[in-house]
């Protein structure tokens, strides 16, 4: 049994790792180009079937349009089919909603890949509360940098 729940604690302790360094990454991808490819890589190597893991590869998908000169368009249709499925499967997830809100945010209008930005900010604002502590922590920060949150909204994510 002492086996059992060591694996379990070394599963569970690698699994977050990798999402907490995915989601430091994330944060600094839009700065530059080179913090752009530093997330990329990450998320390739990043294992797991866990929708946020998948959810954070859709992100890279999209965002390995913006460093690359080739299937710009793409990338940018599977990744962003890959993230409206796996929302689509996790409707309650924040940290989802996080992601395609800062994707939608982030990419050029022309795109068209933007209309989902006030659902998310709704649900985002509804459901700040239910979040633990890092996530909440996580999605201050975002809020932080968004475009579309107002100062109102942003100060009442406390």
């Amino acid at each position: 049994m002492k086996l059992i729940f060591s694996f379990l604690t070394a599963f569970i302790l690698f699994f977050q790792s990798g999402l907490e360094s995915l989601r430091e990454s994330y944060a600094k991808a839009n700065s530059s180009n080179a913090n752009t490819e530093e997330f990329i890589n990450i998320a390739e190597k990043t294992s797991g079937s866990d929708a946020v893991i998948q959810g954070y590869k859709a992100a890279a998908k999209i965002m390995e349009a913006k460093i690359t000169k080739n299937n710009r368009k793409a990338l940018v249709k599977s990744g962003a089919t890959s993230l409206e499925a796996i929302i689509k499967s996790n409707p309650n997830n924040a940290e989802l909603r996080v992601i395609r809100m800062s994707v939608q945010e982030n990419i050029p209008k022309i795109v068209g890949y933007n209309k989902n930005l006030k659902e998310d900010k709704t649900f985002i604002l509804n459901n700040y509360s239910k979040q633990n502590s890092a996530l909440k922590t996580y999605i201050r920060k975002f809020a932080m940098q968004s475009k579309t949150m107002t100062a109102a909204e942003k100060n009442s994510l406390k």
